[in-house]
């Protein structure tokens, strides 16, 4: 039994069913980032939990205690909101406050919670500000110090960045990710950022039309995906899944694929449990195929691989090359001072320890 539970839950509005059997254990002190596009149920999953939307099958539960049909402000939980939700006649010190004074917390009590949740995000000087003289960003720590003041068991955030600007982002997800780590509070954090979902949880759920596609650490879902869908979603530039047959030559197992010239190439698996003549899908992530300088010398299965360069991206850090593999756009990400150029053909180094093999019909992933 997890310190939140939800338990086959499912949600429908009529006949139209958006949720389907969602069974995730979430442990104390855990961050659970749900991830997926907009539409997924991911939303209306948070507000599940929160008690804002109804549960039309299964159960919810925290630390134990079934809260089906029980009302959000007997559950202990604090919700930060993409839009803040803050009240614009209130000062910040009152915005932080309110839920504890509507729940009779007593005054000294409340300045306690208030002054050290203020000291803690560094918003001590904005108590007697009013929400419309700040920024997004500082209206974001006032929301966070007004769940926060709380004590909740769980703190639920729905998309609490996507109003800010790139910069302020990410200096915000790294504010949370210190406050995590620093006060082990319990989270359940929503977002369609997949770089917002790498970088905060500690367990991933990536979601799709109402399914928990796979969950897992970040590193699972990046490394091995459990189909298509993740493969494809979790990572930026996204997964190569290049359409490839299995052959076995003198004992050892390899992909052949077409280049840019349509001729078959061969790649070496490290995974050994495909029959010969089997057709794949063969997913390798872009930092997977580089020039042969930048290859992962800890890696002991490196195939070299000619083929035409069609545009190169010079990104600060990195270099974007796009090349045709299997008759599709494929993506390596290399060196920033790779020299490299649109038109040449150029000898490419894969780390297939890294590559990955799906079932082209059910798009599952095939297990080593």
């Amino acid at each position: 039994m997890g310190f939140l539970d939800i338990r086959n839950v499912t949600k429908s509005y009529g006949q139209v069913q958006v949720l389907h059997r969602v069974d995730i254990q979430v442990e104390e002190g855990e961050f659970l980032v749900l991830v997926g596009p907009s539409g997924c149920g991911k939303s209306t999953l948070l507000n599940m939990i929160a008690g804002l939307e109804a549960i039309s099958g299964g159960e919810i539960a925290i630390k134990g205690r079934v809260v089906n049909g029980v009302h959000p402000s007997k559950r202990n939980i604090a919700m930060v909101f993409q839009s803040y939700a803050l009240y614009p006649n209130m000062t910040v010190g009152q915005n932080m406050t309110f839920g504890l004074e509507m729940h009779g917390v007593p005054k000294p009590e409340r300045d306690r919670a208030l002054a050290q949740v203020a000291k803690l995000l560094q918003i001590d000087h904005l108590l007697d500000r009013k929400p419309g003289q700040l920024s997004g960003g500082q209206r974001q720590r006032v929301a966070m110090g007004r769940a926060l003041v709380r004590n909740p068991d769980v703190f639920l955030f729905d998309e609490p960045l996507s109003n800010l600007d790139a910069k302020l982002r990410v200096d915000m997800r790294t504010e949370i990710k210190k406050l995590h780590q620093k006060l082990k509070t319990t989270i359940v954090y929503v977002t369609h950022d997949q770089i917002e979902a790498m970088t905060l949880s500690t367990r991933i759920a990536v979601m799709n039309k109402g399914h928990v596609q796979q969950l897992g650490t970040p590193k699972e879902i990046y490394d091995t995906p459990a189909n298509v869908y993740v493969a494809t979603f979790m990572g930026s530039p996204a997964m190569n899944i290049l359409p490839a047959k299995v052959v076995v030559q003198e004992g050892a197992h390899h992909a052949q694929i077409t280049d840019s010239e349509g001729a078959p190439q061969l790649l070496r698996l490290s995974q050994t449990n495909l029959a010969a003549g089997q057709e794949i899908l063969l997913g390798i992530r872009p930092e997977a195929i580089t020039d042969p300088e930048g290859a992962d010398r800890k890696s002991g299965n490196i195939v070299s691989l000619k083929n035409r360069v069609t545009v190169t991206e010079p990104a600060g850090a990195d270099t974007f090359v796009t090349m045709t593999l299997g008759g599709r756009d494929t993506i390596a990400r290399m060196r920033a001072d790779a020299s490299v150029a649109a038109g040449q053909v150029f000898d490419f180094a894969v780390n297939m320890e890294k590559a990955v093999a799906f079932d082209p019909k059910t798009e599952e992933r095939i297990a080593p």
